[in-house]
């Protein structure tokens, strides 16, 4: 028994909590430079991960970090108060009160594993850890659905019945009442609770057998597949042994390969992703990202359209998300069809239909022997000979013959190259002086796959810069018109004004930044201009202004549901900033004049000239004040390391704004109005929320949801906060929201909110 004043440290000897047997700790454990709390099984050489606390919020802990249990008990059960604790011997972490009664226990928070005597109940679901050393959320989970069908999908939103990828076939046997069990034998089976019977066995060791010399537990790995591992107690340094699996087909999961790319098996049945033909790893090292294409051609021009061709791959089915579907007698028309169409990049021809799509595409699944199903990619015809790999057969004569004369040239140009490599020996100093002149302006151009402009161009666009829509820091914008081949884009240009040190290196910020991420939460970057001291970015224009227009000019409040979209579209655009980039960006000044609305009123986050780019090992980073006043996490203000938790505090203070369509700080209400969030956390105290929407006609649960997010997202505390992809879950209403605490609390306790 754990007493109530009990703590542990990674910093001491007592760094965790043991079972009686010793089978499982509770404590601090190694994640990345730093630790995180969780459960393992101990006494086995392989001390695998069970649980892990906070595990959507993983941001290290220091090692001078200590875990009171009686904080502990106060965030997990804040309701009912906890006397002691104890971390049994089936890995089950419970409190009890005063009465020994339990009060909360592990069992009753899965993360991506269960053990034998737990139970997934209906509505409830495993999610994959991001890796077997990152144990934070990963891409894929299994659901006990209300239908009473165990279902495994990749995590998403707007997820459909296709995006399955195994289910246990129970649709309808129980509806509510079906729960998968886990007994202590390590028997695997579902359960009706109504009808008191079994309705699929997916493991049995034998009925009524028990040994004490063996451990099991049920994973959802990683890499999607769910697995019941079993291991032997007494062989402490053997293996852990797959009992079960929910596939022996490592392509199966929906999305493993991310974009643009495909899983086949290699010869040891181990998953490979395939790019699409042209296209590369957007990070060789990490392929499960997925692909983007290898060449940034415009394929809409006209001096471009006979640079193309279709190259040809069975085998690979695709979620259609066809923006086209016409009917065509062979695939030769529906190859012509694509390469006249200069919106077509891929072609899925089957059953006399041509279907027409746009990158990128997802979800590729093996083809089950369909024979007649055809995806053609829309490739430069001097690379087709590069981009085709792994089930790539099949293609046209046309391209073979392409490839055959391509290799015969490259040939030709090599011993060229090689000639003019030895004539221009001579001349290296010079060459070299005026390379290193240009380096970065080269390095640049190949790092970002978006359109230059001279400034000749962009002064024409804007009729001499004479439109401006608005100024900021570091420059004004102005609304411009640039002709294509087709039709007159407007635009909005952004003119550095001064070229000292800081516009340079905002600059260089916005376009490594933006160039690279692709969001329709994000607003479109479209060009530059890098010509002598002129500094200028296009980017798509954004016809309604600001969200600070939105929300406070008078007479233009928007509706509930639309301050509702408008704080999901945010989140959404901040969670891709976040988590989904190869670069994970802190973008540091989230505030309204920051969010632009386009004319259907989708926001869009824009002005990257302050944000923060980590390192692919980084989480946390030293950098000096950053973004607006109101708008600080208190971090900022003591030194301490920044994380993505400075962007969520923002979140917070806006999302207040967006609920009550007023600033954070306004000095002509009220005093005890003055300061937004301390009258939000009056009002939600009093129960007197529709004081904050004027009385208007908002759903009081609804209206709840936000203030109670909001409260969360301004704690003080970096570790209380949601991460933003927790904050859409509980915007979508996937996640309940608990009941907040004050916002100005300066307690340091782990949440495992």
């Amino acid at each position: 028994m754990i007493s109530l004043d009990s703590s542990i440290s990674p910093s001491t000897n007592n760094s965790y909590w043991l079972s009686n047997s010793g089978q499982f700790a509770f404590g601090f454990y190694n994640q990345d430079n730093g630790f995180a709390i969780g459960i393992w099984f101990n006494n086995i050489k392989e001390k695998i991960v069970i649980w892990t606390a906070n595990w959507d919020q993983q941001q290290p802990l220091p090692q001078s970090k200590t875990l009171a249990l009686i904080d502990f008990a106060n965030s997990v059960s804040p309701d009912q108060p906890a006397a002691s604790a104890s971390m049994l011997d089936s890995g089950n972490f419970v409190l009890y009160n005063s009465e020994s009664q339990i009060i909360w226990q592990r069992f009753d928070h899965p993360t991506y594993t269960l053990l034998p005597g737990q139970s997934l109940e209906s509505g409830k679901d495993l999610i994959s850890a991001m890796s077997k050393s990152n144990h934070s959320p990963g891409r894929f989970h299994l659901v006990m659905q209300l239908d009473g069908n165990l279902v495994q999908y990749p995590r998403m939103s707007n997820v459909k019945a296709y995006h399955a990828y195994w289910n246990s076939q129970t649709y309808g046997k129980g509806s509510q009442n079906v729960t998968l069990n886990f007994d202590a034998n390590g028997n695997l089976y579902m359960y009706n609770t109504t009808s008191s019977s079994n309705i699929k066995t997916f493991h049995s060791v034998g009925w009524g057998h028990k040994s004490g010399n063996v451990t099991y537990r049920l994973t959802i790995d990683a890499d999607g597949i769910l697995r019941l591992y079993s291991h032997s107690i007494v062989q402490v340094n053997s293996s852990w042994n797959i009992e079960w699996n929910s596939s022996n087909n490592r392509c199966d999961p929906t999305g493993v390969c991310g974009m643009n790319a495909y899983c086949v098996l290699d010869q040891n049945q181990q998953p490979n992703c395939t790019c699409l033909p042209g296209h590369d790893f957007i990070h060789q090292q990490q392929r499960s990202l997925g692909c983007e294409r290898s060449s940034s051609i415009n394929y809409c021009t006209a001096d471009n359209r006979d640079k193309v061709s279709l190259e040809e791959f069975y085998e690979v089915l695709w979620e259609n998300n066809s923006y086209s579907i016409v009917s065509k007698n062979n695939r030769i028309a529906c190859e012509q069809d694509c390469l006249k169409d200069c919106q077509c990049e891929i072609a899925v021809y089957t059953s006399n239909t041509c279907n027409k799509l746009r990158l990128p595409l997802r979800y590729a699944k093996p083809d089950q022997g369909n024979s007649d199903v055809v995806t053609m990619v829309k490739v430069l015809n001097q690379s087709s000979e590069a981009t085709t790999t792994g089930v790539t057969k099949g293609r046209s004569e046309r391209v073979r013959i392409g490839i055959f004369i391509s290799s015969i040239v490259f040939s030709c140009f090599g011993l060229m190259a090689l000639a003019i490599s030895i004539a221009l020996i001579f001349k290296f100093r010079m060459w070299e002086y005026r390379r290193i002149a240009d380096q970065w302006h080269h390095d640049f151009l190949e790092d970002v796959a978006i359109c230059p402009y001279t400034f000749g161009e962009l002064e024409k666009a804007t009729e001499g810069f004479k439109h401006q829509v608005g100024k900021g820091a570091y420059g004004a914008v102005f609304k411009g018109v640039i002709p294509t081949n087709s039709f007159r884009r407007v635009v909005a240009i952004k003119r550095l004004e001064k070229m000292v040190a800081d516009n340079e290196r905002e600059f260089r910020n916005e376009m490594k930044v933006i160039g690279k991420t692709h969001h329709k939460n994000l607003v479109k970057l479209l060009g530059y201009c890098y010509e002598g001291a002129n500094r200028l970015l296009v980017y798509e224009f954004m016809k309604n202004g600001s969200l600070a227009d939105f929300l406070f000019q008078p007479g233009t409040k928007p509706t509930w549901e639309e301050r509702a979209e408008i704080a999901l579209n945010i989140a959404r655009g901040m969670a891709y900033l976040h988590e989904e980039c190869e670069t994970q960006i802190i973008y540091c000044d989230i505030k309204p004049e920051n969010i632009l609305m386009d004319e259907q009123a989708c926001a869009k986050i824009a002005d990257f000239g302050l944000s923060k780019l980590l390192m692919p090992d980084q989480t946390r980073t030293y950098t000096g004040l950053r973004g607006t006043r109101g708008y600080w996490a208190p971090e900022w203000h003591r030194n301490m390391p920044i994380t993505v938790k400075v962007d969520v505090y923002s979140y917070g203070i806006m999302l207040l704004e967006i609920v009550c369509c007023r600033r954070s700080v306004d000095m002509d209400v009220p005093e005890n109005e003055v300061v937004l969030a301390n009258w939000v956390y009056d009002c939600f105290v009093d129960g007197e929320m529709g004081k904050l929407v004027h009385e208007e006609d908002v759903e009081s649960n609804e209206l709840k949801k936000m203030i109670k997010l909001g409260l969360w997202c301004i704690q003080d505390e970096p570790s209380l906060r949601p991460s933003m992809k927790k904050v859409c879950m509980m915007l979508e209403g996937i996640v309940d929201i608990p009941t907040p605490p004050i916002p100005s609390s300066s307690i340091s306790v782990v949440s495992i909110v």
